[in-house]
């Protein structure tokens, strides 16, 4: 099994792979700069006791980071409870991705592993919907190149920014109101928030699929898909593991299968 983990600006996943490229179990904890290896460990730890999965089954790690700071240190806390030093996706890594963007050194490791994980389980052409901190989708041609996407503000930045700047506005619970046309406060949000977002998307995918050949497999992973995705109205695959896969396929492309 390998250990894998994505790191992200707002919660770390990380989970076992089996040898199949399934995940065996994952886990979401909070992305906290403050921590130390030490502290890491001991959680990655408990977790696993948790799950019932025993360190010494892990044959290596692997690791996408968007938090620089955090990288190595994570980099240790994973030596610490598995024996192994893991695998950090970045310069010098092979990932089997054709890139065609101005720079390709600016795409980030989390939607290059995507990517990577999208090409290898759906038809192409394709496009990749990550929500956490910013809502990311990516275009991967028919020919199975990496042709760019977008970024926009996610989902809780768009809520916490609103509610900063907004003297009269609270918090609210992210889920799907009655209809569109709120009659109170919280619904109007709840409508602007969840299906402003699921509009977005829908129309995103519109425009993106005028400028490449075929029809698209649309895939969305992250934390708050599973709230905004089902209000879309095009159809859209979940995968919350999707990422976990694609970097034990970029494992594997570096280590081999041993």
């Amino acid at each position: 099994m390998l250990f894998a983990i994505d790191v992200g600006n707002t919660n770390i996943v990380f989970g076992g792979i089996d040898q199949n490229g399934a995940a065996v179990f994952s886990c979401r904890i909070s992305t906290d700069k403050k921590k130390t290896e030490d502290e890491y460990a001991v959680q990655f730890k408990t977790l696993l006791e948790l799950h019932q999965i025993n360190p010494s089954c892990f044959r290596g790690g692997i690791i996408s980071s968007v938090v620089p700071q955090l990288t190595s240190i994570l980099q240790l806390a994973v030596e610490m409870v598995i024996g192994k030093t893991p695998l950090i996706v970045g310069p010098g890594i092979k990932t089997g991705l054709n890139i065609k963007i101005d720079n390709p050194a600016q795409l980030g490791s989390d939607i290059a592993v995507g990517a990577v994980a999208a090409i290898a389980l759906y038809p192409k052409p394709l496009m990749v919907i990550d929500m956490g901190t910013a809502t990311t989708i990516c275009v991967v041609d028919k020919e199975g190149c990496y042709r760019g996407g977008i970024i926009a503000p996610g989902v809780v930045v768009s809520m916490e920014s609103l509610t900063r700047n907004a003297a009269q506005l609270q918090s609210i619970g992210l889920f799907p109101p009655k209809k569109a046309i709120g009659t109170n406060t919280a619904d109007c949000m709840r409508s602007g928030l969840v299906f402003g977002n699921a509009a977005m998307i829908d129309g995103m995918i519109d425009r993106m699929s005028e400028e490449i050949e075929g029809t698209p497999t649309v895939i969305a992973t992250g934390g708050l898909a599973q709230k905004i995705i089902p209000c879309c109205r095009h159809k859209v695959i979940l995968n919350n593991d999707l990422l976990l896969i694609g970097l034990k396929i970029i494992y594997d492309k570096n280590c081999g299968n041993d």
